[in-house]
């Protein structure tokens, strides 16, 4: 496949703005040479980061806009405010308009997911979009969705989600078939609301290619990586993220605190830098950094607003990967495969 994709990027957006995205996109063209950048900001602050990165020359367009949507927007404010000259309306614009394969953000979530469903449209066969992430695990990594994009859901929403979910970690993973497990709050099939219990009952008896139904699966499964594809809805999957997120951050304070308190704690954790070095890499979650709008005619990514440059490179590089092998008609051929989900 061509490396050649070309992304644009929300260069306003999230906490740091384009002190965080010009330096990631220097990242992310060391490791694409054929990567190219659409950039929408303010081209007086643009103009002198991008000159000054070398990688980055003969890459990179600017779109000039002086107007951002600020992460406490609320998004029908963002919306009204900033369609259509926000630099994060006109990075998404760039993919529905064949200009760019694939935007990434930092910006706004609310706003993001609100301006995307307009601008791009949900896929045919789909309710509701979802926001997937890439999960840490024992076992490598799993595709979790939804983290966020909805509050509630129905068995129909879960299958959809579930196909999706599998689509994008073929891709990843390089899979023919991913495993896919409903969270629950427990693994026997008599366990659950009725919502997950109806989804569990469709997957089991749809024949659809590209996926294999597990079963249900529990909190602790996520870290096991027990299976390829955990769904759930967007309310409890954005606690779990979190949560995991802060136990990480937890897990880290107690090791530094522990290793710092005597002079032979302090010897020993010398001699084991190394390995810690290896935990420290493994649980920082820049490196699985960049949310997944799935359900779009179209791919946005969505990167934390606090990230670093290695943090949003991480997102601009899953954005390539999505692009570059073509996500969405892998989804679309998944739903043709799937009866109950198959447009009319």
């Amino acid at each position: 496949m061509s490396d050649r994709v070309r992304i644009s990027l929300d260069a306003m957006g999230g906490d740091h703005g384009p002190a965080t995205v010009v330096p990631a996109a220097a990242l992310a063209r060391e490791r694409h040479p054929g990567m190219t950048f659409l950039l929408f900001g303010d081209e007086a602050v643009l103009a002198p980061l991008v000159a000054a990165e070398p990688r980055l020359k003969d890459c990179v367009e600017i779109r000039h806009t002086t107007v951002s949507v600020a992460m406490d927007d609320k998004p029908s404010q963002a919306v009204r405010q900033g369609r259509g000259k926000s630099s994060m309306w006109q990075a998404i614009q760039a993919v529905r308009d064949g200009q760019a394969a694939a935007c990434v953000s930092a910006g706004n979530t609310g706003a993001l997911m609100a301006m995307s469903k307009i601008c791009l449209k949900t896929m045919s066969g789909i309710e509701r979009p979802a926001i997937a992430c890439l999960w840490p695990t024992v076992r490598g990594e799993s595709v979790v969705l939804d983290v966020g994009a909805t509050i509630g859901t129905d068995a129909e929403h879960l299958v959809e989600m579930a196909v999706m979910g599998s689509a994008m970690a073929r891709i990843v993973f390089d899979l023919d078939r991913p495993t896919v497990g409903l969270l629950n709050v427990g693994t026997e099939e008599m366990k659950g609301n009725e919502a997950v219990k109806e989804a569990a009952r469709m997957l089991r008896e749809m024949e659809a290619g590209g996926l294999t139904y597990h079963g249900f699966v529990e909190g602790t499964d996520l870290g096991k990586g027990t299976v390829d594809v955990v769904v759930t809805e967007g309310f409890t999957g954005n606690i779990a993220l979190k949560t995991a997120e802060g136990t990480a951050k937890q897990i880290g304070a107690y090791l530094r605190a522990a290793m710092t308190r005597t002079l032979s704690a302090k010897i020993g954790a010398f001699f084991a830098r190394h390995a810690f070095k290896a935990l420290k890499d493994k649980m920082n979650p820049s490196r699985s950094n960049g949310g997944v709008f799935l359900g779009l005619e179209g791919i946005v990514v969505k990167s934390h607003g606090s990230e670093n440059a290695a943090g949003f490179a991480a997102a601009i590089d899953l954005a390539h990967d999505m692009a570059r092998q073509d996500m969405i008609r892998t989804i679309r051929e998944m739903l043709d495969q799937t009866p109950a989900l198959a447009p009319a």
